[in-house]
Order: structure tokens, then C-alpha cells, then sequence
């Protein structure tokens, strides 16, 4: 079996979080949503849970953050800087807000975050490995190196 992530996350209003996600590329996995709880699917590893503040509260008693502070940034690749500015606008059109940091452009790596309708922090990046400066220096980029 692949190795999946669930990522849970407590909203406020499920259907405007889903219509967020969706508007983002996630799709939803109706087997996993009901009216406390939807599954939004990123790819085959990747699944994002949105729990409604009640739902969330069957799970734990810790206090729900407040949309002003930041608890996690959750990184997920794009497959070109058209589609993290792509994700970034989609973001700012649908509830959230764009570009929460600074545009970070490394010429081999292309960030921007965005936060969701909950203040999640979110950052759409791309990157291609063979640029990294030193990747295809003899010895470096490898696992056994």
C-alpha cells in the first residue's frame, strides 16, 4: 500500500472551504464527505480532511487557531510556476488570501503562499532539482552521497 498523508483541518463553513478547495485542483472524495466532514483529494498521497469546529472538537480538546496565527505551512508542488501563480490567484478569487509572504523566486525554486478561507497556510512551489546549484556537481544531489 502507498504511504498517504491526511491532512485535518478545522473550518468554519465546509461548503465555502470545499468550493476553495476545488477551485484550487483538489477534487473531492464524496465516500469520505458527509455535513461534518468533507475529503478533498490532491493526488493519489495526498488527501486534505475539512472538519467542521464541531467535528474537530470529537478529536481533540486543544483551542482552534485563530485565522491570525500561523500553526503549520503545508508545501505541495505544482508543475510549473504557471500553475503556483495559477493556485495563488485561483486562492485570492475564492475566499482566501494571496500571497500571505513574499514571492520567493530562487531561479530553481518558485514559491508563493496563500491561506485558505481559515487562515491554513498553504504554499504552491515548484522546483526543478537539476538546477539546484551543486545538483550535478560529481558527488552531490544523490541519496548515497
Amino acid at each position: 500500500m502507498t504511504s498517504m498523508i491526511f491532512v485535518n483541518l478545522p473550518v468554519k463553513d465546509l461548503n465555502a472551504s470545499m468550493a476553495f478547495y476545488e477551485a484550487l485542483g483538489f477534487r473531492n472524495n464524496p465516500q469520505f464527505t458527509d455535513d461534518t466532514a468533507a475529503c478533498m483529494v490532491w493526488s493519489e498521497a495526498i488527501h486534505v480532511m475539512l472538519l467542521t469546529h464541531d467535528k474537530w472538537r470529537t478529536f481533540t480538546d486543544r483551542p482552534i487557531p485563530p485565522t491570525t496565527s500561523s500553526e503549520v505551512m503545508l508545501a505541495i508542488s505544482c508543475n510549473n510556476r504557471e500553475a503556483v501563480d495559477a493556485m495563488n490567484n485561483a486562492a485570492a478569487d475564492n475566499g482566501g488570501v494571496a500571497d500571505i509572504n513574499p514571492l520567493q523566486d530562487l531561479g530553481f525554486m518558485y514559491n508563493r503562499n496563500l491561506a485558505d478561507p481559515d487562515g491554513h497556510v498553504w504554499e504552491a512551489m515548484w522546483m526543478d532539482p537539476t538546477a539546484i546549484p551543486g545538483a550535478n556537481d560529481e558527488g552531490q544531489g544523490s541519496a548515497g552521497a
